[in-house]
């Protein structure tokens, strides 16, 4: 895979936590019961340093450029997008999944291409990369001689020391009327009245940083967490730097903080303590990550 490395070119930006205990999980019973948010319990983090913002396409570029790596999205031929951000031909679009139509398996897309073939990254270089799958991101760690973060680290990062918050703000979505995060407002999934200023990723700090100085760790791009998924593991892990549950390489994993398609109507996943799961060689438009410096 490699042909060259240039780690000291990366543009990360990391913060500094000094690790801690904190309250995990769904503190108001909002969550979906197949999504294992519950019980609350406590967990204690040891200090790490994380990413501030989600990797940008920037960054991913120095990666793919300097290794020439292919993604699971390029090698496969194609990706989600979702339907109203679509630039392809018609013959380009293979189809939809009759549960989840909003989304369309498009030829060509993937992280150089975000909404198709007919797409680039023009203006788009501080924007999260997307159409990566667990396995891009575990491949992008390996070279940067980083690592994604645990699910509890990224919970613990999130809620920038608001413990037993619904946001990573406070408990109001919009606090004064001003939007926090990059979700979606309207009529999910064909009216997007964009007040908040995007249809797809906003630039990463575009939104104020939480109290820990992390950036849209809610909204935007769900971020991909080193766990495997498994909604009753809250109930016996471990209190100390829990490190998921034990399973094989094709195991569904962790995924946390919503996207830009996140709307209460469906998807209530936005909250600090949602969390999410896709098979690890499965990307989209709308998910990305954050890394963790090896310690």
């Amino acid at each position: 895979m490699a042909r060259g490395r240039s780690v000291r070119a990366l543009p990360h930006s990391d913060v500094a936590l000094p690790g801690g205990a904190f309250a995990m999980g769904d503190s108001f019973g909002e969550g979906y019961t197949a999504d294992g948010e519950r019980p609350v319990h406590e967990v204690e983090v040891s200090p790490l340093r994380i990413d501030a913002t989600a990797v940008t396409n920037r960054a991913f570029a120095l990666f793919a450029d300097a290794t020439g790596y292919r993604t699971d999205a390029e090698r496969f031929g194609s990706s989600a997008v979702f339907h109203l951000a679509v630039r392809a031909r018609r013959t380009d679009v293979l189809g939809s999944p009759p549960s989840a139509p909003w989304w369309l398996e498009v030829a060509g897309a993937d992280w150089r291409h975000p909404f198709g073939p007919l797409s680039g990254l023009d203006g788009l270089t501080d924007h999260p990369v997307v159409h990566v799958s667990w396995a891009d991101a575990q491949a992008y760690c390996a070279w940067a001689d980083r690592r994604l973060p645990t699910e509890a680290e990224w919970e613990y990062a999130a809620r920038g020391g608001l413990d037993g918050r619904r946001f990573a703000w406070g408990d109001d979505l919009a606090p004064g009327g001003r939007w926090r995060c990059n979700i979606w407002q309207g009529r999910f999934p064909h009216d997007n009245t964009a007040e908040d200023g995007w249809l797809c990723t906003a630039p990463v700090r575009f939104y104020p940083p939480n109290g820990f100085g992390l950036f849209e760790t809610a909204g935007n791009v769900w971020e991909w967490c080193a766990d495997a998924f498994d909604p009753g593991y809250y109930a016996r892990s471990p209190r100390r730097d829990p490190g998921g549950p034990g399973a094989d390489e094709h195991a569904p994993r962790v995924m946390r903080g919503g996207s830009y398609l996140c709307h209460d109507s469906y998807c209530h996943r936005y909250r600090v303590a949602a969390r999410t799961r896709n098979t690890p060689d499965s990307s989209s438009g709308n998910c990305g990550f954050r890394t963790v410096a090896r310690g």
